[in-house]
Formats: C-alpha cells, structure tokens, sequence
C-alpha cells in the first residue's frame, strides 16, 4: 500500500468499484478496501457440488447496444468481456399463480411487450399500452437514467408521490391483470400503500429494453471492473475490513482496518450502508439530527432463498423467471405472512454456464428460489457471524430452523413443478443473517432503504455527508440494482469531478 492516497474507497459492491474506475481513469490514485474473501458486494458468487450460484445478480436489463446501461458499461471499458446469454425475447419473467393454469409472459422490447400480454387480456390492451407509454414518461424525468446531464429528480414531487397502485387503479378494474403488471415487484420489494410509481418504473424499464443472464454468474462484473481498476494504477484489498476513521484537528484523514493498519487519504467514499458508516464515525462527529435521521430510516425486507443442485439431466432449463403467488391478491402482500402461510410468493431463476451460453441447453444444473422473510425470525441468532473468511457456527437449533423452512419452500415448489424432489441431488440456504454478513447490510436488506410516495424525501440521502470529504455511494442511494447502482456511482463522481463533465466523457467514450 502507499503511505497515501487520493481516494480510499470502503467496500467494493458495485458501487465502490465503479467509482475507483471513474476516479482512477481521471489520474487519482485509489484505493477499495473490501473486508470479505471476494470483491462485489452483491455480485458475489459461491459454488455448491461444483455448480455456481449469484447471491444477488439473477439478470441484468438495458446491455443491448445504445442502452443505457450498456453505455455505461462500455464508458467502463468491460461490455466487451462480459459472457451474457439473452433470456426468452416473449418471456423473460413470467407471472403466475396457483389453480391459474394460464401463465403471464413480460416481454422484452415494448411492443412485444404488449403483443403477448394482450393475448391474456384482450380487452384490457389500451391499459398496457398506458401502462408502457407511463414507464417511458417516468424514466425519461431522469437525467442520469439516460445519461443527460439535468437536474436532480428530487425536485419533482409529482414524480416523487405517484404510488404504482394508484396508476394501475388509474388504468384498470381488472384487478388480475394489475397484479400481473406489478408481479415482478420482488425486483424492489413493493408495498401497495408505500412504492413510488418511478420504482416500478427504473426497475422493469431496462428489462423490458432487453434481458440477459450473466454467463458463469455477476462475479465477472467485479472482476472485470478489479482487472480495469488495476490498468489505471487502482489498487483493491480482499480481508481489508474498516473498523473506524482516524481524524486529525477534527478532519478526517484516515481509515483504520480490523488488522490495525492505517490508510490515509484526501477524499474518502464508503460503499457501505450509511447506517454502519454513522455508528463508525461516532456520535460526536455529525449532527444528531443527521445521525437520527439516517438511523431512523426504514430498511427494505430481507429474503430467504434456497439453492437446488439438480441431478444432471433430469430437470428443463427454462431461459426465464418465475414470479409466482398464491393468488393475484399476494402480489402486494406475500411479506405480510404468519407462520401458517409462508411463503406466499417466490421467485425462481437459473444459472448458465459457458456450454449453455451459445443455446438453450435443455437441462438446467440449478434453480435459486427466493422469498421474503423478517429479520425478526432470525433475530436469536444475530450475535452470530458466518462468512467463508471468518467461519463460525449457529448451531443446531439455527440449522434446524433452515432445514424446516426449505421444507416449506419444497412444498411450495411442488404445485409448481409437480416432479422437482425426484431431480433434487442437494438443496442449501440462506437466511437474512446470510444476506447481513456477506453483503453487509443493515438487517440483512434486499434492497437498501424503503422508498415512500407519502414521503418521498424521508429516505433520500444525497452522496454528500456533513463531513466535507467522505462521501456515500451504493444501492442506499437512489435506486438499487445494478443499473441503479452504477448510477448512483455516477452521481457520487460527480461530486469529485463535475456532473456535465462526466456525462460528456461517458457520451463521448459511446460514440468512438
């Protein structure tokens, strides 16, 4: 390490390693401090029986050519070594339900789009029309989106308000076909009486653009963007974990590592949750009413998911997602659930590997299911820490707990696929502590910090802090996802460098 640095970055996620290449290819030296074995944050891997699972990056939206997030992307400098495999162009989510034998396509393209859901809902073609036609709108209100320099959005409060159950009402009686419009709201964890219209929005747009499957997983995103870091003389450190700042006359002028090493720098950006940032920093550092507000901002969900090895050639690929309820009316409800009635919903998704990437292979080698699950039920268990580089036990009553919970997934993917415990050749899990030690997130988190339409600025963290060189970035900003993400790197740059002068570098970097 050198004795200083331009930029310390604190945690690689997305976020963090978009921002140290931004900042390196502009002559900065950097360095990403990451306290886990593997860069990503959520693009983090891990193999089971030799079969490769993503914790977080299931598809990714917008990467065909001109696309917004393939700009970014190329602007990068790694759309040319990403192995992608393009999902099903008439479904690559679909929609269902139990006793519903009808299954509801989301297309890519938005004409396709509305061509095969309005074989399903003849009568209601003018509504998914609207339906498009708002989205567009919507995105087209953010600069960053489409990579125009702008203002911010947070000035619209129109924007900011609409709630996506109250546009549908707007459009449609049909209350099918609005669960089915919003039946892939596990991409942001939508509530009914809370989720902003433009959530909806950002999340399914790029989808809708185009839809594809990281071949071999999302890792090749964070080790792309290390390989890149690494050409313009960034520096990155696994088992690096921040515990606490160093300060001198009251500025901040260094991080200091769990090992005990001190880093300093000019400028610092933290990756991770703001939540964890402030308690790092202390009481005596910021306003109370800055730390209140950040600590008193409600956090997204967490999930349980289950990984199913299958036995080789016994169950079909399917090169889309389910999205699947119990009926249309859980689509805004499947995380209010009890005991009797979890999981009400679930979403599954597959895996390619390098042999599947030029066809469609016919037999899969995984499945993820994922659900929504509350801290809460874990919560017995959060004094304990697991990761692959500081291993620890939860015990049996912990194992137990898992063991009884992908029972009831099984049971639950059962009505689905009728044959799928006969292809089983091992199924593993992770709960909300799972999601809290790897990724590093506040109560185990899907997604960042609750956005509400009622009050859209209650959530809302600017990348700025009260101190004058540390800066925030990641999915707590903005929007989550890695479009959202990447984004929200963006924004933070912009900070350091100008907004209309990185715009203008990451247009022009797309017409050579």
């Amino acid at each position: 390490m050198k004795e200083k640095y331009d930029v310390v970055i604190i945690g690689s996620g997305l976020g963090g390693l978009v921002s140290a290449n931004i900042l390196a290819r502009e002559g900065k030296s950097v360095c990403v401090l990451e306290k886990n074995n593997q860069y990503g944050g959520n693009l983090q891997i891990f193999s089971r029986d030799k079969s490769v699972f993503d914790t977080g990056v299931h598809y990714i939206g917008g990467l065909d050519k001109g696309q917004n997030l393939y700009r970014y992307f190329n602007y990068l400098g790694i759309m040319d070594g990403l192995k992608l495999k393009k999902m099903d162009e008439n479904q690559y989510d679909v929609i269902s339900f139990d006793n519903d034998t009808v299954e509801y396509p989301h297309a890519q393209g938005y004409d396709n789009f509305i061509t095969q859901l309005s074989q399903k809902f003849p009568e209601d073609k003018d509504a998914i029309q609207q339906y498009c036609d708002k989205i567009r709108e919507t995105c087209n209100s953010f600069p960053l989106y489409n990579l125009k320099p702008g203002d911010t959005y947070y000035d619209n409060t129109t924007l900011l308000s609409l709630k996506i159950s109250d546009f549908l009402d707007s459009i449609t009686d049909n209350e099918k076909l609005k669960s089915v419009l919003a039946g892939s709201n596990f991409l942001y964890a939508g509530d009914k009486d809370k989720t902003p219209f433009y959530v909806h929005a950002l999340s399914v747009n790029s989808y809708i653009q185009s839809s594809y499957r990281c071949v071999n997983g999302g890792s090749q995103i964070a080790k792309l963007l290390i390989k890149k870091l690494k050409e313009f003389g960034g520096e990155a450190y696994k088992r690096s974990e921040v515990t606490s700042f160093g300060f001198e006359n009251e500025k901040l002028v260094s991080v200091i590592t769990k090992a005990g090493n001190e880093i300093k720098g000019d400028l610092f950006i933290s990756n991770i949750e703001p939540k964890f940032t402030v308690k790092m920093l202390g009481n005596d550092r910021l306003r109370k009413s800055y730390t209140n507000r950040i600590s008193n901002i409600e956090s997204v969900i967490s999930a349980f998911s289950i990984y199913i090895v299958f036995k080789p050639k016994t169950f079909k690929y399917m090169n889309y997602n389910y999205y699947h309820f119990k009926n249309y009316k859980k689509v805004w409800t499947a995380a209010d659930y009890d005991a009797k009635s979890w999981p009400e919903g679930y979403m599954v998704s597959m895996s390619v590997k390098d042999t599947e990437a030029s066809a469609v292979s016919e037999w899969a080698e995984n499945m993820t299911a994922i659900t929504y699950m509350h801290y809460d039920e874990v919560e017995q268990w959060e004094n304990t820490f697991n990761t692959v580089a500081e291993k620890g036990e939860r015990g049996q009553t912990y194992e137990q707990f898992k063991a009884d919970k992908i029972e009831l997934m099984l049971v639950e993917l059962e009505k689905k696929f009728p044959n799928i415990r006969d292809c089983i050749m091992a199924v593993y899990a992770s709960t909300p502590l799972s999601y809290r030690d790897y990724i590093g997130v506040n109560r185990g988190s899907m997604y960042g910090y609750v956005k509400d339409a009622d009050s859209p600025m209650k959530s809302f963290l600017s990348p700025k802090t009260r101190l004058k060189n540390l800066l925030f970035t990641g999915q707590s900003l903005n929007m989550h996802g890695i479009l959202g993400v990447t984004i929200s790197a963006v924004l933070t740059c912009s900070e350091i460098l100008g907004r209309e002068y990185l715009v203008d570098k990451i247009v022009k970097a797309n017409e050579e």
